[in-house]
């Protein structure tokens, strides 16, 4: 079992040993940093997760061919620009970048990961970018880098930086295990691997099949469990690097294999949950949680077709009550279901028992859906045991105006 969770305040990516990163800005986006470079100081094991939206960006069909070798040492990722649906010339493009960065590291292409995200169908601005590349390998020779600025040059309408860091010990473990981590998305979001961006970083020795089973896990109850607005991207991945020199050390399946997995998903979620905060527009982080299911499968199946419905984020954004609308979600999924059975929580109020109203405080539902900026949804299936959690956000009139606007 886990015995330590030590955050690391301000910290992020390159917190494990064996990790350097830089964030710079090349001139992609109107503002701010919009290149990042994270180099491993030696050969690193690789686990992925990527999009399953059929029209995929050059840089997931090449970065997923890099994970399935199992071995990298950086990730090169540019925003403002996807380099997606640009045909022979953005795969030719994307290949270039790598180039560029391995002649930097002097490593073959193969061992560079890259990803893009940002407006689709623009070729990118190559001479920006190579300059870039060499402005972040400079500042990484300088020692200038922070996690902050590598965090920010991930962003496109995300609000803030999203990075954190944490040191967890095991029983089952040698030694401590560090992991460090960022990610961008708040909006094209209903990641269904793997809409974001994410890398992931530790210091523990294991092997790329070991780490691609964890990332695998983890996803599935993090960034496969968080959705702003239904739509899945075409540049979404996940990357996990294991840098291998930290005391830790996993060889196997088995109890300090299955803590490992406990880790890696706890700090995944806390990632994902600021994925659904930072949604476009947002005002609250909406959790949903649907219990009583007779497979986690439904039970996952329905808190998503909640979390997704525009009826009901709005009437969370408009601290309205309204049960009747988790109800006709859940009813919608496509799940077998006995309407006579269902009871439904907003916060701790029940206020649908039976599939049936009863009389509850509506003044207080109402209060704690405007008082508060993270609220929950909880349906009873009462079905069975299972159960799974989905993370969303309300609409506003602020994700019409976003979106209306994104191109122009």
């Amino acid at each position: 079992m886990l015995t330590v969770w030590k955050e690391q305040p301000n910290l992020g990516i390159t917190y494990p040993e064996g990790f350097v990163a830089a964030g710079v800005r090349c001139g992609l986006k109107s503002l701010g940093n919009d290149l990042m470079l994270l180099v491993s100081d030696s050969e690193a094991s690789v686990g992925g997760v990527f999009t399953t939206n059929r029209v995929q960006a050059s840089c997931v069909q090449y970065s997923r061919r890099v994970a399935r070798n199992g071995a990298a040492r950086a990730i090169i990722v540019n925003a403002g620009n996807a380099n997606a649906c640009n045909g022979e010339k953005g795969e030719e493009d994307n290949r270039t970048l790598a180039e560029w960065v391995s002649r930097h590291l002097n490593v073959a292409p193969d061992f560079v990961l890259t990803a893009s995200t940002g407006i689709i169908g623009h070729l990118l601005p190559m001479d920006k970018l190579q300059s870039g590349i060499e402005n972040a390998v400079r500042s990484l020779e300088e020692g200038s880098e922070t996690d902050m600025a590598a965090a920010e040059a991930i962003m496109t309408t995300d609000t803030r930086p999203k990075y954190a860091a944490v040191e967890v010990d095991s029983d089952n473990w040698v030694a401590p295990i560090r992991f460090g981590g960022m990610c961008k998305g708040s909006g094209m979001i209903a990641p269904n691997m793997a809409t974001m961006l994410c890398f992931l970083t530790t210091d523990v020795r294991m092997s790329s099949e070991l780490l691609q089973e964890a990332i695998t896990r983890a996803i599935a109850v993090s960034f496969n469990s968080v959705t702003v607005d239904g739509d899945t991207s075409t540049n979404d991945m996940c990357l996990a690097l294991a840098s291998g020199m930290g005391q830790g050390e996993i060889t196997r399946q088995g109890a300090g294999f299955e803590d490992f997995v406990e880790a890696l998903s706890k700090f995944c979620i806390g990632l994902a949950k600021e994925i659904a905060r930072d949604g476009e527009g947002a005002t609250k982080l909406v959790t949903v949680e649907v219990i009583g299911a007779a497979l986690y499968e439904h039970a996952h199946k329905i808190a998503k077709t909640i979390a997704e419905s525009p009826l009901v984020k709005t009437a969370i954004f408009g601290n309205d009550p309204n049960w009747g609308r988790l109800l006709m979600a859940t009813g919608r999924a496509g799940v077998p279901i006995d309407p006579a059975v269902l009871d439904v929580q907003i916060g701790d109020i029940t206020v649908c028992s039976q599939g049936r109203s009863i009389e509850f405080d509506r003044d207080a539902a109402h209060a704690y859906l405007a008082d508060n900026t993270e609220v929950t949804l909880t349906v009873n299936l009462n079905m069975g045991d299972e159960l799974a959690t989905v993370y969303t956000c309300d609409y506003s009139y602020d994700y019409i105006k976003i979106n209306a606007e994104y191109h122009t």
